[in-house]
């Protein structure tokens, strides 16, 4: 059967660099390993891997994988990628240069090599010196061909398996839900606690339905917050600061990212669209002013 777009896949991944062969990513526990202990990691550290599902063809992976996907079959593929196609080639405008202080607002040392997350954007910091710190935005990969190795294990066909699936990845944990009996709606149950998560859901609400074509839900359950709903609840505020960030970590920002961007525009068209009407009805009950 080919894979399609929408398809809810489920793969083992391993990336590459083309020139030198070093792994960058990986599902599967040996490459892993590998991976490790090239960044100076014990050799006896314990990883817990597992297939990857995503939907296929939706921003939840590298789109240069997916469009090669899109028409295979399900099985093994050894997919080769050049720098635009994967990570983009290196900007140099987005090298910059921060004043120093700027870290020291926010209680920050900044340390040459260390990777830091600038609201949603990461960056290496290459100097410091007089006052001032040179950061490169570049991801970590622009400029280099890239080589994956994909096995497409299967596509998941059951509605309540792609739903968590959805779920893990985008929120990185299971919540209770419901299908509605005509299926054309999923009813999210959250604690009434935790406002941040409901926030953050709202987010994904049209790109959930345009993934399933169901409407999206939010009830509110009355239960006291426990330890695992708080850390999820902390989610938006506790941004990956290191330089292990995975690129499906990557991908998940970006989709939380164009959630935000868009759901801002809506504000700015709607609050820009009320100072318009406001300004039409002064004009309007000027004249009726004057008359009396």
């Amino acid at each position: 059967m080919a894979l399609q777009k929408k398809d809810f896949i489920e793969i083992e991944f391993t990336g590459k660099i083309k020139d030198t062969g070093d792994i960058f990513d990986s599902n599967i526990k040996e490459e892993l390993d590998k991976l490790h202990i090239s960044q100076g990691h014990k050799d006896n550290h314990v990883h817990e891997t597992k297939p990857l599902v995503y939907c296929l063809g939706e921003g939840m992976f590298l789109e240069g994988v997916d469009n090669f996907l899109i028409g295979k079959e399900i099985g093994k593929h050894k997919i080769e990628l050049s720098s635009e196609n994967a990570f983009g080639k290196r900007q140099r405008e987005l090298v910059k240069m921060i004043p120093i202080k700027i870290f020291f607002q926010h209680k920050i040392n900044p340390v040459q090599g260390a990777m830091l997350n600038f609201d949603g954007k990461m960056g290496k910091i290459l100097s410091v010196s007089g006052g001032r710190v040179l950061i490169d935005f570049n991801h970590p990969l622009a400029g280099k061909d890239v080589i994956y190795e994909i096995n497409v294990k299967k596509i998941i066909q059951d509605i309540d398996e792609k739903i968590k699936a959805f779920n893990n990845f985008i929120f990185k944990q299971d919540f209770k839900f419901s299908v509605a009996q005509d299926n054309k709606k999923v009813i999210y149950e959250i604690p009434e606690s935790d406002k941040q998560l409901k926030i953050f859901i709202g987010i994904f609400k049209e790109k959930f339905k345009e993934i399933f074509d169901m409407e999206l839900e939010i009830k509110e359950e009355k239960t006291e917050k426990s330890k695992d709903e708080q850390k999820a609840g902390n989610f938006l505020t506790n941004s990956p600061q290191t330089s292990k960030q995975s690129f499906v970590s990557r991908s998940r920002e970006r989709l939380l990212k164009r959630g935000r961007v868009k759901e801002e525009n809506e504000k700015n068209f709607k609050e820009n669209k009320e100072t318009k009407q406001n300004k039409e009805d002064k004009e309007i009950e000027q004249p009726i002013k004057k008359e009396k």
